[in-house]
C-alpha cells in the first residue's frame, strides 16, 4: 500500500521535476550565452548555437529518413525562419536588458497565440494583465526604469518570432512529428549562421576557447531541455504543462540574479508578475482543444 502510494506520487512529481529542470537548463544556457556576448557578440553566439544545436538534433531525431512533400516545403521554411529570428532577436535583446525581463517580453508571443485563439470574456482579463505588465516595462513617458528601448523591441520581436514559430510549427509538423524541429533548426542555421559569421571573426568564433562554451550553450538551450520537455509532455495534462511553463519568466529572473547579477526593481517584478499571472490564467481557463506547442 505504502509502495503504491509512493509510486503514484513519484509519477506525478517526476514530469514536474523534468519540466523544472528543462526551464533551469534553458535559462542557464541563456545566461552562459550572455556571458559570451562581450567576446564574440550576440549574432555570433546565435550562429554557433544554431549550428551546434542542429548537429545535436540531427543526431537525436535522424530527419534524413523523412519523406518530404511539396506542400510542406513553404511551412517548413517559414517555421525555420521564425525559429532563427526568435533566437537571433532574443540574444540581441539580452545584450542590453536583463534576462528575466527579456523572457517576460518574449513570452507575450505564445501568450498572444493562446488568447487570440479564444473569444471568451475571461480572456479580456488576461489581456488587461498583459497590457498592464507591458505598460510598466515599456519606456512610455517617464516610465523608463533604465531599460534600453531597442532591447525591448528586440525582445518583443522575439515574441513575434515565437508566435509565428507556433503557427508555422503546427502546420509544418503535420506528418513529421518531433523531427520537424531538427529541419527547422537546419533552415534557421542556413539563414542566420552567415549573418553571425559576418558580424564576428571566424578565427575567434571557431577558436578552441570558444567552441566548448558554445557547445555547452547548445546542449543547455536545445538538446537537453527539448528532450526533457517531450518526456514531460507525455506524462502531464496540457493545462498543467502550460501552467508550469508560465513560470519561466520568473525562472529567467532568478537565473539572471544568480549568474548575471541582474537585480530587478520592484516595478519590474510587478510587471513580470502580471505577465506570469496572465499566462497562468490563460492556460488554466483555455478550452481543451486549444493547443500551444512549447519550443525555444
Amino acid at each position: 500500500m505504502l509502495s503504491a502510494r509512493y509510486s503514484a506520487k513519484l509519477q506525478v512529481f517526476y514530469p514536474v521535476l523534468l519540466l523544472l529542470l528543462s526551464m533551469l537548463s534553458i535559462q542557464s544556457g541563456a545566461s552562459l550565452a550572455k556571458s559570451l556576448f562581450p567576446v564574440i557578440g550576440a549574432p555570433a553566439v546565435t550562429a554557433l548555437r544554431l549550428l551546434l544545436g542542429t548537429l545535436i538534433l540531427f543526431f537525436i531525431f535522424k530527419p534524413w529518413r523523412i519523406k518530404f512533400t511539396r506542400e510542406s516545403l513553404m511551412p517548413l521554411f517559414l517555421y525555420g525562419l521564425s525559429l532563427g529570428a526568435m533566437n537571433y532577436l532574443f540574444y540581441l535583446a539580452l545584450e542590453t536588458i536583463p534576462l528575466g525581463i527579456a523572457v517576460a517580453l518574449e513570452f507575450t508571443g505564445p501568450l498572444a497565440v493562446a488568447m487570440f485563439s479564444s473569444r471568451r470574456a475571461i480572456d479580456f482579463v488576461w489581456i488587461i494583465l498583459v497590457i498592464a505588465g507591458l505598460g510598466l516595462l515599456l519606456p512610455i513617458g517617464d516610465n523608463i526604469h533604465g531599460l534600453d528601448p531597442l532591447g525591448i523591441l528586440y525582445a518583443l520581436g522575439a515574441g513575434v518570432g515565437w508566435a509565428l514559430y507556433i503557427v508555422f510549427g503546427q502546420r509544418a509538423g503535420k506528418g513529421y512529428g518531433t523531427a520537424t524541429v531538427s529541419i527547422g533548426s537546419l533552415i534557421a542555421a542556413f539563414i542566420f549562421f552567415p549573418i553571425g559569421l559576418m558580424q564576428s571573426s571566424p578565427e575567434l568564433m571557431f577558436s578552441w576557447s570558444i567552441l566548448p562554451i558554445a557547445l555547452v550553450i547548445a546542449i543547455l538551450s536545445t538538446a537537453f531541455p527539448y528532450t526533457l520537455e517531450m518526456i514531460a509532455l507525455t506524462r502531464l495534462p496540457a493545462k498543467t504543462f502550460g501552467t508550469l511553463m508560465s513560470l519561466e519568466p520568473c525562472m529567467g529572473a532568478f537565473i539572471g540574479i544568480i549568474f548575471l547579477h541582474e537585480h530587478l526593481t520592484l516595478i519590474q517584478w510587478v510587471a513580470l508578475a502580471f505577465i506570469v499571472l496572465a499566462s497562468i490564467g490563460s492556460t488554466t481557463t483555455m478550452k481543451s482543444k486549444t493547443k500551444i506547442e512549447e519550443v525555444k
